[in-house]
This record gives structure tokens, sequence and C-alpha cells, in this order.
């Protein structure tokens, strides 16, 4: 593991991108949980909380076939990678919630 000490320098502030998305932007997420009525209000209080302005009208649903599970792919307005993660965070540790994607 030998680096030289200009390989361990830190990039300077304008080449450095931590992240992929550009911020504020539009941001889909599918959240996918037991089917049942606690689902979607949860969820869209976790919305709500990181993302005021999120839009109720904007949640699809797709039911699994067996009708055990529901998607919701909801889309919320992102502003920093600290907030996606700890909206991630909220859904994942959800009691109702199985997968977030």
């Amino acid at each position: 593991h030998c680096m030289s000490a200009s390989s361990l320098a830190a990039p300077a502030p304008t080449d450095r991108r931590d992240s992929l998305i550009d911020f504020p932007s539009l941001f889909p997420i599918k959240v996918m949980g037991l089917h049942c009525a606690a689902l979607e209000p949860a969820i869209i209080e976790i919305a709500q909380r990181w993302d005021p302005l999120f839009d109720t009208a904007r949640i699809e649903r797709r039911p699994s076939s067996g009708g055990k599970y529901m998607g919701l792919t909801i889309t919320i307005t992102a502003t920093s990678r600290a907030q996606l993660d700890d909206l991630y965070r909220a859904f994942t540790t959800h009691p109702l919630v199985k997968v977030v994607l």
C-alpha cells in the first residue's frame, strides 16, 4: 500500500463531488411494506418530516401479486445527501417497511 504524498492530498473543493445528485431535485423512492391501512399514512408522515412540501398526490401504489405487500413510490424534493440518508434510515427502521429502493 505505497502511496505518494500527492495521492494522499485532499482534492480541491471545486473538484470534489460527494454526490451524483444535483440538489435540490425531485427524487423518487420506492418503499415496500405490509399491505395494511397504516402503511401509507406512516410513509407520508416520514416523507413530510424531511420534505414539508411533499405532494401526496404523486404517490404511486402497486400491490404485490399475492396482495400481502404494497409498493409505494414517493417523490420528494431532495435538498442534501444528509436529508436522503435520514429519510432512508427512517423508512428502513419503520416496522411496516420491508424494503426501500
